[in-house]
């Protein structure tokens, strides 16, 4: 479960990325360089990256704790890594 504080800075992160996306979308419009968009993406992808990361890392330091210490470590553990492989798809 995320607390108020992670909550809080994930949606400063995920607006910022907002204005990243809104960002490419003016780049597109003013008929910019194809790589300085890509880029201008790559950097939007990976900031997305990190806040999937952090909402992970508090995931397994709450949700699979709990998990564990309720004896339904197997499970969680296995929702866990499907998750990590669909991220590094």
């Amino acid at each position: 479960m995320l607390t108020d504080k992670e909550k809080s800075e994930l949606r400063l992160r995920l607006k910022k990325i907002i204005g990243q996306a809104n960002g490419i979308d003016k780049m597109l419009d003013e008929g910019r360089y194809c790589v300085d968009i890509v880029q201008q993406i790559l950097a939007a992808r990976a900031a997305l990256n990190k806040v999937a990361l952090m909402i992970l890392e508090s995931h397994a330091k709450s949700c699979v704790v709990n998990a564990i210490k309720e004896n339904r470590a197997d499970e969680s553990i296995d929702e866990l890594l499907n998750v990590l492989k669909q991220f590094n798809k």
